[in-house]
């Protein structure tokens, strides 16, 4: 099962664009086709809405800090289903979805929009876009973006004397900074060109369009450290745990857990990877009006501060942060500390990409 708070799609090997989309096994992973309905009680009346999400223990978040309050204060009953991105994609060429607002990654739903398989979003139904201060690029036509996760680099705090390392040069010079890496598979996300061009200097408002030729050549110069590349979220802790390796890439919000159980580790945000997932609403949907409504009071600054205080996820709205305590924001990648640190994926760069890399990574990684 992928991480959560991605939703991790398949990748796109073999045939590339989105004329292969429908083929994916997966755009959406965790996808098991259970459902929950949200506990609490409300104003009644036997209205719903049904929406996809992930699961997993962001799910239960959402539910505790979202969902439950939602029905509580509008009286629509939500339930959830877990869905991966063909499912849904049949359901809708069907005419006949199951479910009516997806929370997704933007760059899923860039794709689902292709395949006409979105509404066009009615801004003036989403009342808590001004209030929430969410970024203009993460609002398109389809999709609002709710938060976003960081892939970033994490190390041991007891490895290298007390030295810290500071960029991803660091990450690449074994020889200050000793022991083995990890890096992620394609399974898990986006292979991290991004983070072997900061290495060799590129500046970080200069990356894209990737120059991939360069890239490789300074992947094969850590080659030979890289001890495993991960394909699941938790797989980074367990490396830097056991100490098989001294620094690894990693989604930031799960470092959260091994700090608690006071692993010593600790995360280098500087040039961290923002990807955002967002919301959007099905083609056909059968409670168009609840989903709107959802989505809007799921999208409040009130609301997305408690789900972060729930969960390690960084809001897209900005006045959101402004409601966290200052302890609340340190373990958060979107804090106004950080963010700055770190750039957005051009997801309409990799869209285009993604599977010509993918299968020239895979190439590589087999030497």
């Amino acid at each position: 099962m992928s991480d959560p708070m991605i939703g991790r799609r398949a990748l796109l090997r073999g045939a590339g664009g989105l004329a292969a989309l429908a083929a994916l096994p997966s755009l959406a992973a965790c996808g098991t086709g259970t459902s929950r309905a949200s506990a609490g009680g409300g104003k009644g009346g036997g209205k719903s809405v049904v929406v996809r999400d992930s699961g997993g223990t962001f799910g239960e978040a959402l539910q505790k800090a979202v969902y439950t309050p939602f029905t509580q204060e509008t009286g629509i009953k939500v339930q959830v289903v877990n869905l991966q991105g063909t499912q849904m994609l049949a359901q809708i060429k069907q005419g006949r979805p199951q479910f009516d607002l997806i929370n997704n990654s933007m760059m899923d739903h860039i794709k689902f929009a292709a395949q006409d398989a979105l509404e066009r979003l009615d801004r003036d139904r989403i009342k808590s876009l001004k209030s929430a201060e969410i970024p203009e690029n993460q609002i398109t036509d389809h999709a609002v973006g709710n938060g976003f996760y960081a892939q970033c680099m994490a190390y041991r705090t007891d490895a290298f004397g007390g030295r810290k390392p500071e960029s991803w040069a660091d990450f690449w010079d074994t020889k200050a900074f000793k022991g083995s890496r990890s890096m992620c598979n394609p399974d898990a996300d986006l292979p991290e060109l991004e983070f072997a061009l900061l290495a060799d200097g590129v500046p970080m408002d200069k990356l894209y369009p990737l120059d991939v030729d360069r890239a490789f050549k300074v992947l094969s110069r850590l080659r030979a450290d890289i001890k495993k590349f991960w394909d699941s979220g938790p797989l980074p802790g367990v490396l830097l745990s056991r100490q098989e390796v001294t620094m690894s890439t990693v989604w930031h919000g799960r470092l959260a857990d091994l700090t608690k159980q006071g692993v010593p580790v600790a995360a280098q945000l500087s040039g961290a990877r923002r990807q955002f997932q967002g919301y959007g609403i099905a083609k056909g949907a059968a409670h168009v009006d609840a989903a709107y409504q959802l989505m809007d009071f799921a999208l409040r600054p009130e609301i997305q501060a408690n789900l972060a205080k729930t969960f390690p996820s960084n809001p897209s709205s900005q006045a959101a942060y402004k409601q966290l305590s200052e302890k609340e924001l340190s373990t958060l990648a979107g804090a106004p500390e950080y963010y700055d640190k770190g750039f957005d994926a051009d997801i309409n760069w990799w869209i285009k990409n993604e599977a010509a890399v993918t299968k020239r990574w895979l190439e590589w990684a087999r030497g």
